[in-house]
């Protein structure tokens, strides 16, 4: 991995990775594809040579309901991750403010087709009204292209929402589009926020920039900093073509000029949203 450019600032958050301890902990039936091993320690050299110093550790699909490896990365952490889990809907309440006390907060709902998620959208509404409360954050992965279908949907929700991936839109759109522009609107709420992450994962173009992914990121950061996160997406799971982590960090200085936005971005936003 090369060295980043870009100085990250003390408290920098990596907001979207995942574990995989493939030996310890199998996974589940309904895996999809053979992820890479990659353990907390593993990670923890990434997120060392990055300069960063949190992270947020987002349940794989390949472990289904099973949180085990994640919350194992977790307690490894010792404070300095939080954790989103996946979880039934029926989860008992003491279990709930058990996995709030380890460091959870939030639960994933991944809505792509073929990808191994074990949610539902309807079990979205109880899932929000279960974690409400404790100040939990729904952590949503769908095809932005059909957010303008789901904004409603996601606007009554009694809970805070994070949105992977610059919208995840599986072919990138201009920023006219009725999905990127449902996305504005739901970050006009003040309870949507949006991650600046994985642009490989839908350009057409491709690196070094991205070109087609990155307008929609640099017109999220311009005109919602304090509703955008960063996250590397570690370990690049079911990508053959992996980029560089340091090149992803330093995607901040293409799509997010302004310092001080950067340190939102970085530090503040995911503060406030994971309760570090």
């Amino acid at each position: 991995m090369n060295t980043p450019i870009l100085e990250a600032p003390p408290g920098a958050c990596d907001c979207h990775m995942h574990v995989y301890e493939l030996t310890r902990y199998p996974l589940a039936p309904t895996a999809t594809f053979p992820p890479p091993q990659a353990s907390w320690d593993d990670y923890l050299q990434v997120r060392q040579a990055l300069g960063l110093e949190r992270a947020l550790i987002v349940q794989a699909t390949g472990y289904g309901f099973d949180n085990r490896c994640a919350l194992d990365a977790l307690a490894q952490a010792q404070g300095t991750a939080r954790m989103i889990a996946t979880l039934p809907v029926d989860t008992p309440e003491a279990e709930l403010q058990s996995l709030h006390a380890a460091g959870v907060r939030g639960v994933r709902f991944m809505m792509l087709p073929n990808s191994g998620g074990l949610m539902q959208w309807d079990m979205l509404a109880p899932m929000a009204r279960r974690i409400a409360d404790l100040g939990w954050v729904i952590n949503l992965q769908l095809d932005g292209r059909e957010l303008a279908d789901h904004a409603a949907r996601l606007r009554d929700l009694p809970c805070r929402v994070s949105i992977d991936h610059n919208g995840k839109f599986l072919t990138p759109v201009p920023t006219s589009h009725p999905g990127f522009q449902a996305l504005l609107r739901l970050l006009d709420t003040g309870n949507v926020w949006v991650k600046l992450s994985a642009p490989y994962e839908t350009s057409q173009v491709g690196p070094p920039r991205y070109d087609d992914v990155s307008a929609l990121a640099r017109a999220l950061a311009s005109g919602y900093p304090d509703r955008c996160l960063w996250a590397s997406n570690y370990p690049h799971p079911g990508r053959a073509d992996r980029p560089d982590n340091a090149a992803m960090l330093d995607m901040l200085l293409h799509w997010v000029p302004d310092e001080a936005s950067r340190r939102k971005i970085l530090v503040d936003n995911p503060a406030q949203l994971y309760g570090f």
